[in-house]
């Protein structure tokens, strides 16, 4: 087999990669049981939270120009996915009294950590990345919240 077989293969497995499409329609978001609403965030902090964390933990995912083009495509989903399951804010009203609070904690511990967001987020989205102060202002709201 040549380089020429072996490229033509290569196209062809790309090629074929793109049927397999992932679903981009969010789920129903109900306001009433979202975080922001609930909590009464701050438009300052409300802002953070929409730009910095809702576009993975929450039913407001805005997908890429990428979200259409596998493999990408797969592993941004499996990235909103896994996302979801650990913290949605647009299922807020869902979880138990116990589960906001330690919900809360988790929140604080990975800001404090800069765990969050994610770097290889942050890389395509630049406007997500967190300042110190926004970080900062963050984490102090989240504690206010624990009162």
């Amino acid at each position: 087999m040549n380089a020429k077989h072996v490229i033509l293969i290569v196209v062809g497995i790309i090629v074929l990669m793109q049927v397999i499409r992932i679903d981009t329609v969010n789920p129903e978001a109900i306001p009433e049981k979202d975080f922001l609403n609930i909590t009464q965030a701050p438009p300052e902090i409300a802002q953070i939270l929409t730009t910095s964390c809702y576009d993975c933990h929450s039913h407001h995912t805005l997908y890429p120009w990428y979200a259409q083009i596998a493999p990408a495509s797969w592993f941004l989903k499996k990235h909103i996915n896994e996302g979801r399951k650990n913290l949605n804010f647009s299922t807020w009203a869902d979880y138990t009294a116990d589960k906001q609070i330690s919900k809360k904690e988790d929140i604080i511990e990975e800001l404090e950590e800069q765990e969050m967001p994610l770097k290889s987020y942050t890389l395509i989205h630049s406007d997500a990345k967190l300042t110190d102060d926004s970080r900062q202002a963050l984490i102090g709201w989240f504690r206010e919240l624990e009162e």
